[in-house]
This record gives structure tokens, sequence and C-alpha cells, in this order.
């Protein structure tokens, strides 16, 4: 169970907010202790931030109690140091020095203006300002440099840059800025407003990350609000959270992505620090790397004789790539970029003319492209496999009068049909073949798409952050998928607690 608490230099200090008694004051936080094995997360808003004082010390002792704080002594020490944080600023939207030369020029204006030194000074909170045009600058900061309530010094010499920064404290704040820090503190954790009586039923909190923009993602409202059921039935309090709360991740004892990962993009910044914080973490970055990119996938099952279909790797600086396809694998030829997901990036060359158009193309988004041999078949297999054993079965059927799952056109996305079964009706060496290919990965939740044809079985690709929608994928075993999958966070999570 994770507990979260707000460290003030007195009780006055909160006297503006809402009472919680989670709120503490420092001389009280000194005397506090935690229950063997839980989980604290520490909100220090003391006053001075300074070597020795309340401030840095309130830190100190939250990391030396193994709690989580923020900010942590990494980050008082940091903004200690200008040459960490003395970072120009021409780089940024043009939005920010916009609003940056109208602000400087209103507090300081001068009669010439090259000359003229502007300043300008904001508070931030939690990564969030009040000015819209300085949410990108609040966020990136707040990621680089975690402090709940930053005062930033902006100056121009000759461009913009960031003269200086320090933690500042509830009592600094106005009027208005106290509104904007109460939005920001329950944005960035609702835990501290929660009944207490509602909030400790539950032996584990479960963060699952999603994106409600996403157009295909991996699970959708319906299936969501089973996991969520599932898992409080487990006594898992499972939270849904989004990209804005990645300083919020060690209030929790376990991260789900169901959202479509890839390595350059926050997804896999999340699952690192999930992983290095100890928790639980479905997809692991490990088999986000592993799974994401389609070269090292294809070289990995190769090379530990996994059937798959004849592939080659073909370089963008290489001279015969369309000669090594049409010698090796000749037509048609199916052509893909290495991080393409949900059949995008995928091209099926049917001759030499569409086969150079195809590379052209793909290679203007990467440096290497995969080329398979086609093998045509009426249904893909995805075989769901979560701590090394088969948990469900599906086949997903061609778009009709296509020649994938997925069909993407201008406005809309297609999507073929589907009939999902019990593992044990599958073919055995389907079941194989996807056992083998994950045995390779790790031991998470992936799903296996592989081609049958005949005796012939060829895995496709492992996905790490496999669909699970409702009425499709949970088709057969209904809601017990997803008490499957929650029973597997909460083995784990025990067994992280009884280390």
């Amino acid at each position: 169970m994770s507990r979260l608490l707000i460290v003030v230099d007195r009780a006055k200090d909160w006297a503006p907010y809402y009472p919680s008694e989670d709120v503490l004051t420092f001389d009280q936080y000194l005397q506090f202790s935690a229950p063997p094995a839980s989980r604290v997360r520490v909100i220090n808003l003391c006053q001075s931030a300074k070597y020795l004082s309340r401030g840095y010390y309130c830190s100190l002792l939250a990391e030396a109690r193994g709690h989580h704080v923020v900010p942590s002594v990494m980050t008082l020490n940091d903004l200690s140091r200008k040459g960490l944080f003395s970072l120009e600023l021409e780089e940024l939207d043009a939005s920010v020095i916009n609003w940056l030369e109208a602000a400087g020029s209103a507090i300081n204006p001068a009669s010439d203006e090259r000359e003229a030194t502007h300043e300008v000074k904001v508070r931030t909170c939690f990564g969030q300002s009040e000015h819209p045009e300085l949410k990108p600058v609040a966020r990136a900061l707040f990621e680089r440099f975690p402090c709940p309530i930053l005062e930033i010094v902006f100056k121009r010499r000759k461009q913009w840059q960031i003269e200086s920064m320090k933690p500042a404290a509830p009592a600094d704040l106005g009027e208005h800025e106290q509104d904007v820090f109460a939005a920001a503190l329950d944005r960035f954790s609702s835990m501290v407003w929660r009944k207490p009586r509602t909030r400790r039923r539950y032996r584990y909190d479960l963060a699952v990350l999603v994106n409600p923009d996403e157009e295909m993602p991996p699970s959708d409202k319906v299936a969501l609000k089973r996991f969520v059921k599932a898992g409080r039935k487990l006594g898992i309090n499972v939270e849904q959270i989004t990209r804005r709360d990645y300083m919020r991740l060690p209030e929790y004892d376990g991260l789900f992505i169901r959202e479509t990962t890839a390595i350059d993009h926050h997804t896999y910044r999340f699952a690192r620090k999930a992983d290095a914080e100890g928790m639980v973490v479905i997809d692991d970055p490990v088999s986000i790397l592993k799974c994401t990119n389609k070269v090292f996938l294809a070289d990995l099952l190769k090379n530990n004789k996994v059937p798959t279909p004849k592939t080659l790797i073909l370089s963008k600086d290489q001279k015969d790539a369309v000669e090594q396809v049409i010698r090796e694998l000749g037509f048609p030829a199916v052509i893909k970029i290495p991080d393409g997901a949900f059949s995008r990036g995928v091209t099926k060359a049917e001759d030499e003319k569409s086969l150079r158009a195809g590379l052209r193309d793909l290679f203007k988004q990467s440096a290497l492209v995969l080329a398979q041999e086609y093998l045509y078949t009426d249904y893909d297999w995805r075989i769901g496999v979560l701590g090394g054993r088969a948990i469900y079965a599906c086949k997903y059927m061609m778009v009709k009068g296509h020649w994938q799952i997925y069909q993407h056109g201008e406005s809309a996305s297609e999507s073929g049909g589907f009939e999902t079964m019990p593992t044990y009706e599958v073919p055995r060496n389907v079941i194989q073949a996807a056992l083998n290919a994950t045995k390779l990965i790790g031991n998470g939740l992936y799903g296996v798409d592989i081609k049958q044809s005949g005796n012939r079985v060829a895995v496709i690709e492992v996905n790490d952050n496999p669909s699970i929608d409702a009425g499709v994928e949970d088709k057969f075993l209904g809601g017990e998928l997803y008490t499957l999958i929650m029973q597997e966070f909460l083995s784990r999570m025990e067994e992280n607690r009884r280390r």
C-alpha cells in the first residue's frame, strides 16, 4: 500500500487548503514512522531548501527512510548549480519566446531594445504554469528538476536564457497562485484528497498508463474498466494515469502500460522509471526494446531457430537491395519499417516497380528496412502469452479484399473479423512457436502473431503491448482473462514485498 505525505514548515502554511491527515509539519515528520514494507511518497514543501535547512533535511531523512521524495536531495543539489540549468531557449516554440518578449518588455521597458536586459520571474507548480505559452517549458523543467514549486528567472541578453531556479513554498504564493498550486497538486496526486477509509481497503496500487486520445489503443474503455474491477476484487487499487503523471509513478506498486509503446516515446521512459523504482511493470523496458524494433526481433528469432518467414535486412546505402529481394524472395514480397505498429509502415510489392517505390518511401523513415517472403493466409493467429504460458488465442481475419488484418484509409482504419477460442483447441505447434518466441523476450505479457500454412508455422512478430479489447480477446474467457492478468501483478507485487 502506498501513502502520500505532504510536509510543511508550520501548520499555518497549509491553512488556505483543504485539511488532510496526510499533511505533516516538519517536526511531525521527524517523529513519523511507517509500517514495515509500506511505500511512502513525500512532497517536501518546506520553505527553505538550502544546504542543512529544514527543507534539505526533510528530503535527506525521507531518502534515508526509503521514502520517495520530491524534491530529492539530488534535485536540491542540482538547483544550486547554475551551470546545469543556464540554458539557451532559442530552440523553443516561438510562442514561448514571444511571451517572454512581451512579459519582459512590460516589466522592464527600455529605449534601446538591443542593449536592454529583460527579466521575467515566474513560478511553476508540479510542471504546470498559469501561462499557457510556458507549459512546454514548465513540463520539461519539472521532468529534469522535479520540484513541487519552482521559481524561475528568465533573462534576455542576446537571447533568452534561464538565469536562476530555486524551490519555493506555499507561504510564498499569492492568492491567485494558491489556486494554481491547489489545482496542480490535485492533478499531480489525487491521493491526498481521498477518504482514508476508501484508500486503505487495498493492499496494492497499480497504475495503468493510457492515452485517452489514441486512435487505436491496446485496450478499449470497457476493457480498462474490467481491469479495474478484476484488480479491486484481488485487493489492488487500479488507477488510470496519463503521460502527465510521470512523477507520480513511485506512489504505485506496479505499472501496466495500455498505450502503444515505442522506444523514442514517453511509454519507454515510464517503463524505465518504474523498473528503476523497483515496481512491477508490464511492459518492462527490455521487452519494449526487443519487440518494438523488428530488425532486432527478426535477428533474435532467426539466430535461435524460431520459425519465421524468410527475412532480409536491407540498408539504405545498399546498392543491390532490389536485386537481392528479387533473387532471394521473389514477388510478391513484404517490406516494412522496423518500428511500425498496427500494420502501419508495411507495404506489399507486387513487382520491381512497386518494390523500388516502396523502398524509396520507407528508407525516408528508416536507415534499415525489412523484406520478407509473402505468406498468404486467410487469418493470422494471435497467441497471448503471460509469464511463459498461453492465456488466450484469436484468429484475426484479413480485411475483405485486402492482404492485412488492418487497412488504413485517409479518414478511418478498418479491421477484419476475428474468432476467439480456448488455447487447447489451437494446434500444438502454433502454441509452441509462440512460447519459444516469447522465451527469448522475457516473462511479461505478449501477443505473438503467427501464420500457419499446412504444417508450416511462421512467427511474424512478437508484440510487447498486445490488444485486449472487450468482446474480442476476452470472448472465450470473459472476466477470467482480466483476473489472470491482475493475479499475475498480485503475485509479483507480493514477491516484491517479501523481498
